[in-house]
């Protein structure tokens, strides 16, 4: 029995694939197979039942998770303990939504690389579900998005809080403007995609509102919406402090709403019963570095968008 192959089977049995499991210990699923049948064969016990279209873990299986668990654990703990410097190595892959990825990343990727420089980080931005699904999958470590998940199978600890508030252009709409249904009636709605937590959070706000708002576009880009909404096409939700420089200049408007649009938390979210050091050690800096206070520096200045 070697480390190995309990690393095979355990991340085989959790992640429910031999091929993402594959992936994940940057392996061929060829090999990864391999390490699971030399295990079986040491032990003479199937681990899993293959006699179906997927494999699936046995009772002997079901009794080794947990041991292999914290046998890897312990392994974890002992690398942690010898390397003075706590360094990580390896590779890293996680999700990120395009308002992090725009503002305080930058920040958390060159303190990783100061506290662990020999450790490959691959970022991945897309919208809040398709992360979720994801991270689920095992095909990511964790994902910095938009929450809370309502999924058991995820953790997560909040990381800060962002205010929205209604926008559109100067030219479509004054300044201070309060909102009621017949401006919703009158002026396009732009929004992101429903996988994005922006829209799950504008959804429930309409709910309550008991307001059926027609949506004039949908787009999966933030950077996207903002430029529509400068340049006339319609009236959206922004993060106050994400837009501030191009409230600044005049591009957009802040409009109000009764109520106001709810806050949207963001959430360091992680795969339950996953305790890496990769896990908890970029939770900890994560935690450290999110600054959703800041504004994009995609709009420099006073913003030169149009």
């Amino acid at each position: 029995m070697t480390l190995k192959q309990l690393e095979a089977f355990y991340w085989a049995a959790k992640l429910g694939s031999f091929s993402v499991a594959a992936a994940r210990l940057h392996v061929t699923q060829s090999s990864l197979s391999k390490r699971i049948a030399e295990l079986e064969d040491d032990l003479g016990k199937a681990l899993f039942d293959r006699t179906g279209q997927r494999s699936v873990i046995t009772d002997a299986g079901e009794r080794l998770l947990e041991h292999a668990a914290q046998i890897l654990e312990i392994e974890s703990r002992i690398r942690s303990d010898l390397d003075m410097s706590g360094a990580l190595r390896g590779s890293c892959r996680f999700g990120i939504s395009e308002l992090v990825a725009s503002t305080w990343f930058p920040g958390l990727v060159a303190r990783v690389r100061e506290l662990h420089p020999h450790l490959v980080l691959q970022p991945q931005v897309d919208l809040t579900l398709n992360l979720e699904r994801k991270l689920e999958r095992g095909e990511l470590d964790f994902a910095i998005i938009p929450g809370p998940s309502s999924s058991s199978n995820l953790s997560q600890e909040k990381v800060g809080e962002l205010a929205y508030q209604w926008m559109a252009s100067p030219e479509r709409l004054a300044s201070g403007t309060v909102l009621t249904a017949r401006h919703f009636a009158e002026h396009p709605v732009i929004t992101l995609s429903a996988e994005a937590g922006l829209t799950l959070a504008f959804e429930k706000w309409a709910a309550e509102q008991k307001l059926e708002i027609p949506r004039a576009l949908v787009c999966n880009s933030l950077s996207a919406l903002i430029a529509l909404v400068i340049a006339g096409v319609g009236i959206s939700l922004f993060p106050r402090s994400y837009v501030a420089p191009l409230v600044r200049a005049g591009k957009l408007a802040e409009l109000a709403s009764q109520p106001a649009p709810h806050n949207l938390s963001y959430y360091f979210q992680w795969r339950t019963g996953d305790t890496r050091a990769v896990v908890r050690s970029l939770r900890t800096v994560t935690m450290e570095e999110a600054d959703f206070s800041v504004s994009s520096p995609l709009w420099p200045g006073e913003a030169r968008i149009g």
